[in-house]
């Protein structure tokens, strides 16, 4: 179902950057299950370019009982842009629900005037992919945007509106980060780089997909997945705890 945005993502890395391939850890790459009523094949890939350091995305194809594509875009430490996060999720061809975002790593308004208030106009011309609906793992008022995308809808606006909307989006963060003047002191570079961990701290903790993962392909192979390659600048809490 979401093969054609996964394609649309790859096309324009590949045209606009000069990609080189990140290393996934072992076993991480691929992985199918037999478990359930539809077998389910899980796949990801991962790249860094001189302006992204972390390029990552991944499909789940279950068939009829699951399609999942799920990236999220990490930009080099020296430039301040939010993250760009999609999440699209359809279970049964039936319940279909879409999460895309520039995903701010501050809360300051001179931030929100750069980079989010440009999503603005976005936004507004798919109404009916912004219903506002609750977030019951995350805060929207961290790591989100006043004008995400987050709807649950039906497979023709999917392949039509949410299509066009995700190309949009697309164009848009390419022109911002082209825009964008990279830092050079020390300390701005390490204030991003403490950022993107903190979101990565943030997400893995919080993560409803990590349930999702578990399901079909064990909890342990999840736990890798989740905290070696999804956030892997995360620390699992029984580390933490040491």
């Amino acid at each position: 179902m979401y093969r054609p945005f996964l394609q649309t993502l790859e096309n324009s890395l590949f045209e606009k950057f000069d990609l080189q391939s990140r290393p996934i850890p072992a076993g991480l790459e691929r992985n199918t299950s037999e478990r359930g009523r539809f077998p389910a094949t899980i796949r990801s890939w991962c790249y860094q370019c001189p302006e992204l350091r972390k390029i990552r995305y991944t499909y789940i194809d279950g068939g009829q009982g699951a399609q999942i594509f799920n990236s999220v875009i990490y930009p080099n430490y020296c430039y301040d842009l939010p993250l760009l996060g999609i999440d699209f999720l359809s279970f049964g061809k039936i319940k279909n629900l879409i999460v895309l975002d520039f995903q701010p790593l501050f809360q300051d308004e001179a931030y929100e005037a750069k980079y989010l208030t440009p999503l603005k106009a976005l936004q507004e011309r798919y109404p009916s992919l912004a219903q506002n609906l609750e977030m019951k793992f995350y805060d929207a008022n961290q790591y989100f945007s006043k004008y995400l995308l987050f709807a649950k809808t039906d497979s023709e606006t999917i392949s039509t509106q949410l299509f066009q909307a995700f190309q949009e989006y697309l164009d848009l963060y390419w022109r911002l980060l082209a825009a964008a003047e990279p830092a050079t002191r020390p300390s701005e570079i390490e204030r991003v780089q403490r950022a993107q961990r903190d979101y990565d701290q943030y997400s893995a903790e919080r993560d409803p997909a990590h349930g999702l993962f578990s399901s079909y392909f064990g909890s342990e192979w999840s736990e890798r997945f989740l905290y070696e390659f999804l956030f892997e600048d995360a620390v699992p809490a029984v580390v933490e705890a040491r």
